[in-house]
C-alpha cells in the first residue's frame, strides 16, 4: 500500500547566505519553487520527516522555517494570479524533458 501523500507550503528564513543557499537547494529536492523562500511539496509523512531531519542539518537557531500542511479542501480554494501556478490534487510522478 502506498503511501497517503498531500501538499505543504514550506516557507523559510534563513539569514547566513551559504546556509541559503543550501537550504534552497534541498527543497528543490522535495518541491517546486513558488517564490524566492516559499515551495510546495507533494510530501508523505516520512518524506516530510526526511526534510524536516535534512534541514536541521543545515539550519541554525536563528534561521525560521514554516511548514504548513494544507488539505484537499485548502488546497482546492487556493488563489494564484498566474494560472500554471495552479495546484492540481496529486502531481504528476515523472516530466517529460
Amino acid at each position: 500500500m502506498a503511501a497517503q501523500k498531500s501538499w505543504h507550503l514550506v516557507c523559510y528564513d534563513v539569514r547566513e547566505p551559504r546556509r541559503l543557499r543550501k537550504t534552497a537547494k534541498i527543497l528543490e529536492g522535495f518541491g517546486e519553487r513558488l517564490q524566492e523562500s516559499v515551495f510546495r511539496c507533494y510530501l508523505s509523512d516520512r518524506q516530510l520527516e526526511r526534510l524536516r531531519w535534512e534541514l536541521s542539518k543545515v539550519m541554525a537557531e536563528e534561521d525560521e522555517l514554516l511548514v504548513v500542511p494544507l488539505c484537499a479542501s485548502c488546497v482546492s480554494r487556493l488563489k494564484a494570479r498566474r494560472k500554471q501556478s495552479g495546484w492540481p490534487e496529486e502531481p504528476s510522478l515523472f516530466e517529460v524533458v
